[in-house]
């Protein structure tokens, strides 16, 4: 071989050290003066043939560096190489002679930050290249000086499968040929210096090893649906005039298998969902199920976004469980967390070596209450990557929604920060634009990329407009949770009644912002855990009344506008705070009264569910009316809930006392008024005092009406009448 036919000394020994920034130009075929010279670096090889044809001819040794061979071709075509070595013998394709597989167009909108679906082109795609199988590898680590990907495939050796850099974009990509769904990798990278990182998951990996395992797994992704009346109806049972009832659940202690085994995807497609649907929910709203490393996270600090978690499953059987749930009629809600991510070594945190994902000065990139890193939302890529991660989940799993945890602390700047402790916007305020800009922009991209869907927001403050059109100057969310009215409602429960009378106002603050937003009424995981005791645990009083208590309270909840959301045990008043490391303790469903509180929320859902008057106006003041809000001295709440024209009205009569009364409720007609709910029933564990079935209004005034109705409201109870 003549001397410009070689490959230049410095690029062959970069090639051997895993140095070289640009191995596509060094490796593969290429024109070196008048002839095609095939380049190939295999460590372990100590002869090598090329397979061209019928031709099968000996490659010739790099002189000095073991494992470069180069070989002359009279043109340019198609190969394959076999090598022997230390008494082994194999065959494979090389990965250098392959063309890129990124398009123009996905360089361009790659670099422009504007790529809708952004995991179509990154991550690990098993494809056809070329006519031959592998699998595509794409991931931006734009200050790298040299990326490769890492497998058992290649021993782990980053000199094997270097990438090629697609210009200024930062994107990295390589066709693996051979390679098939199951392999795990991750991406070896040299950053500025030469500085070695440790290796690296794929942040828009589809697939993870089990914890405490941390590689990415190639996965595929997509596959048949059987859910098209549910998806062609999505939208009535995501609006705000749907009666949308979640149940939040933590899939990994909902219900443990014999041996404290979490359940399959699988198993919860049948147990959950048939669970759920039989308590009359509408929603399953799944804590977060982006991979994540450490249990106690609960998933709320995720590594892998792209990447349902394998303690339950592949992604196909998640999506089965979607599937499944719609074909139940019950939609499905997933937490999502762009809020911040952990700094394990795996993960984003100085990904290519400096502050990609995150900000570089911790006044910004560092969350003091989680001790996890802040993802820098000015950048256009971590916003392309955010808002096309929403977008994934759903249309590649249909999921109907978005729970966006911990919004405040997106919103803004000083956060649970000092004076010095955080920095200015450019207007010298608090509120952080970025953030803002990529929450609108999640939202505007979900409803108009997958109409019907919900988004929701789980912020805590005064911000306002959250719920409100983007287009309007809001943030452009579907609902927000009502965060005021779960700490002054569970702070009132948690008063003995006695006492509840100089607290009467915590019960009807809420009504005063009620149609400010779109709200939902949360009693989540975040109010049984730490400390803060089971819902059954903060109720006053001996057992009786505790049950009693906590019946009253879901009554109030159900009757008071707003959507409804339980986090799982809450159904059936378990005794003791939630423990993600086992099951939910369904053993004490044996027991009557924790039976009759499960009967009572699944009632609860039926009436709800089928009552115009009790959700088409829960975001809407004309669905609500007081008949009575300032009795403290009995404790005592009542208010009439309306629908549409011509639905029967509802009046919701609560009486937060030990003690029974006989109360002239003030009506809007005269009349029979069924008794549709009462949460003193024998049926739930109750002393079964009521109203025989229901009342009749009569020309008496009470409250500012012409009618009224002499009703029993039985001790810590809630009673629903409804126009008969």
């Amino acid at each position: 071989m003549t001397g410009e036919e070689y490959v230049d000394s410095d690029a062959a020994w970069a090639i051997a050290e895993g140095r070289h920034g640009d191995p596509f130009s060094v490796l593969g075929p290429h024109k070196r003066g008048s002839a095609w010279v095939i380049t190939a670096f295999v460590p372990g090889a100590e002869r090598l043939w090329v397979l061209s044809g019928k031709k099968v001819e000996e490659a010739t040794p790099y002189p000095g560096i073991a494992g470069l061979f180069t070989h002359r071709l009279p043109r340019k075509a198609a190969y394959r190489l076999r090598a022997e070595g230390h008494g082994t013998e194999w065959e494979f394709e090389d990965p250098f002679r392959f063309g890129p597989v990124l398009g123009e167009m996905d360089e361009y909108l790659l670099g422009e930050g504007t790529h809708k679906r952004l995991w179509q082109v990154l991550g690990a795609h098993c494809i056809t290249h070329e006519g031959v199988e592998g699998v595509h590898f794409a991931v931006w680590a734009p200050n790298a000086e040299r990326v490769s990907v890492v497998g058992n495939f290649n021993i782990w050796d980053g000199r094997r499968h270097p990438m090629r850099r697609r210009g200024p974009t930062g994107v990295w990509e390589i066709f693996v040929p051979g390679l098939t769904e199951g392999e795990a990798y991750k991406y070896e990278i040299r950053g500025p210096g030469g500085v070695l990182l440790p290796l690296k998951a794929d942040p828009a990996g589809f697939g993870s090893e089990h914890p405490p395992a941390t590689a990415s797994v190639v996965r595929r992704i997509g596959g048949a649906f059987h859910d098209a009346d549910w998806m062609a109806a999505r939208h009535s049972h995501n609006s705000i005039d749907a009666p949308i009832s979640v149940y939040e659940v933590h899939l990994g202690s909902w219900r443990r298998a014999p041996g404290n085994r979490m359940l399959s995807y699988t198993e919860l497609a049948e147990q959950l969902v048939d669970y759920v649907a039989d308590m009359g929910f509408t929603h399953i709203e799944c804590l977060p199920v982006s991979e994540f490393p450490f249990d106690g996270s609960w998933g709320y600090q995720p590594v892998g976004l792209f990447a349902p978690t394998i303690r339950h499953g592949t992604p196909s059987e998640f999506r089965a469980f979607v599937d499944a749930a719609h074909r139940k009629g019950l939609g499905v809600l997933l937490d999502w967390v762009p809020g911040h991510f952990p700094s394990d070594a795996h993960g984003l945190a100085q990904f290519d070596g400096t502050a990609l994902y995150e900000h570089q000065d911790p006044r910004e990139g560092f969350h003091q209450d989680w001790n996890t890193l802040i993802y820098n939302y000015g950048r256009v890529e971590v916003k392309n990557f955010l808002v096309s991660n929403a977008l994934y989940w759903l249309e590649e799993y249909h999921v109907d929604g978005l729970r966006v945890d911990a919004v405040a602390s997106m919103l803004y700047r000083d956060y649970s920060r000092k004076a010095g402790e955080w920095i200015p916007n450019r207007d010298g305020g608090r509120e952080n634009y970025e953030a803002i800009d990529v929450l609108r922009a999640m939202n505007i991209t979900a409803y108009g990329e997958c109409p019907g869907v919900m988004t929701v927001a789980e912020e805590s403050t005064a911000f306002p407009g959250v719920s409100r059109p983007a287009d309007w100057g809001g943030l452009g969310f579907g609902f927000k949770w009502n965060m005021g009215w779960m700490n002054d409602t569970l702070s009132y429960m948690q008063k003995d009644p006695l006492f509840r009378k100089y607290h009467h106002h915590k019960m009807t603050f809420g009504l005063v912002y009620a149609w400010s937003e779109n709200f939902i009424l949360p009693i989540s995981h975040d109010e049984v855990v730490h400390g803060k005791g089971s819902m059954l645990a903060k109720m006053p009083g001996d057992g009786d009344q505790k049950f009693a208590n906590l019946r009253a309270f879901y009554g109030y909840m159900w009757g008071h506008p707003g959507k409804k959301l339980l986090f799982m045990g809450q159904e059936f008043a378990q005794g003791a705070e939630w423990n993600h490391n086992q099951s939910l303790d369904w053993h004490q469903l044996d027991l009557p009264p924790h039976a009759g509180v499960q009967a009572l929320v699944r009632d609860l859902n039926n009436l709800y569910r089928k009552t115009p008057a009790l959700h088409v106006n829960d975001c809407r003041p004309e669905g609500f009316e007081w008949i009575e809000a300032n009795d403290a001295e009995a404790s005592v709440y009542a208010w009439l809930r309306k629908g549409r024209a011509g639905d029967p009205m509802v009046a919701v009569a609560v009486n937060m006392t030990p003690v029974e009364r006989s109360y002239w409720l003030g009506l809007p007609a005269a009349g029979k008024w069924v008794e549709v709910m009462n949460t003193d029933s024998a049926v739930y564990g109750g002393g079964n005092r009521g109203n025989m079935g229901g009342v009749k209004a009569e020309a008496v005034p009470s409250q500012g009406r012409p009618h009224s109705a002499l009703v029993t409201l039985p001790p810590l109870s809630a009673v629903y009448f409804m126009q008969g």
